[in-house]
């Protein structure tokens, strides 16, 4: 058995693949293929091309109805069924927050109470007006801004491995940053795809090992991006319906059969919390815990 590694940047992600085969030119021949559908995603979904599907709603949905592939107009609209599932906690509306907490392109910052109140003005999910006729999208005001960065990654694995699949290969792991795995089959000798959690306090260490087959792992945590100011720790997961940064929580990692589905749900259940997920976890999830407590408990709901 024959094994291929290769990764590649897209949409502010370094994508990553590890392929077993016994065919060294279909694991080669699948592995451009991979990531020609990363970049045909990043030219879609990217909020940094302004030539992006994605970037034309930001631009223009304000004004007038934007129509959108059929693709995009798909996507959208399982983010809209996401933020109702999640009470609001998933939001792809976020985007005027991010920028106003510095969070958009840095580590962030505390701003005014003035500016979060004028963010907020713009965000929230029912600001998007999706006509499935038409796959036109339309903002209900100005100032509202889409982000892709709960969403977009997960999709992207999603379609990679359906690349694989699609090229026969069956034994596979697929990464977006660290942060969002799918798990095809299982190496030679193994039961399946060994993926570690990492110690929210210390990236040196472990918290968990999970075996994964079949199926995807996402991660958000408080220490991807933060800052400090007045002696508290302000973290990039943003509570869209608050303002401000989620508390009370170090890290969630979560395992569904769709990456796009534990990507998603990575953040309600660390805006949330753990009582609230347990009444709220999809069918054929389960879920880890690390919260922020003296003793830092991390624990399974499965």
């Amino acid at each position: 058995m024959l094994r291929l590694e290769s990764s590649a940047d897209a949409m502010g992600s370094t994508y990553s693949i590890v392929l077993y085969d016994d065919d060294r030119d279909r694991m080669e021949t699948a592995a451009e293929m991979v990531f020609d559908e990363v970049r045909r995603l990043d030219g879609v979904l990217s909020n940094y091309k302004p030539e992006s599907a994605w970037s034309q709603v930001n631009q223009f949905a304000a004004e007038r109805p934007v129509e959108v592939p059929q693709e995009l107009f798909d996507l959208l609209t399982a983010c809209v069924n996401y933020s109702r599932k999640s009470d609001g906690a998933f939001d792809i509306t976020v985007g005027p927050l991010m920028k106003v907490w510095g969070f958009y392109k840095g580590s962030g910052h505390l701003p005014a109470r003035g500016e979060v109140k004028k963010a907020m003005a713009s965000v929230g999910y029912r600001n998007l007006i999706l006509d499935a006729k038409a796959h036109t999208v339309r903002f209900a005001r100005k100032g509202v801004e889409i982000d892709p960065g709960g969403i977009g990654k997960g999709y992207a694995v999603d379609r990679m491995v359906e690349v694989l699949r699609e090229r026969k290969i069956k034994i596979a792991l697929v990464s977006a940053s660290g942060s969002s795995i799918y798990a095809m089959g299982a190496p030679p000798g193994e039961p399946g795809w060994k993926v570690s959690i990492r110690d929210p306090r210390d990236e040196e260490k472990t918290v968990q090992d999970v075996v994964l087959k079949d199926e995807s792992l996402s991660t958000s945590g408080s220490y991807e991006k933060f800052f400090e100011a007045d002696g508290k720790i302000y973290a990039h997961i943003m509570d869209p319906r608050t303002g401000f940064p989620a508390s009370g929580m170090l890290s969630v990692s979560i395992i569904t059969p769709r990456t796009i589905d534990s990507e998603a749900w990575c953040k309600p259940f660390f805006i949330n919390g753990r009582v609230w997920a347990s009444k709220h976890k999809p069918e054929g999830s389960r879920a880890y815990f690390c919260e922020d407590k003296a003793d830092q408990s991390c624990v399974w709901l499965q």
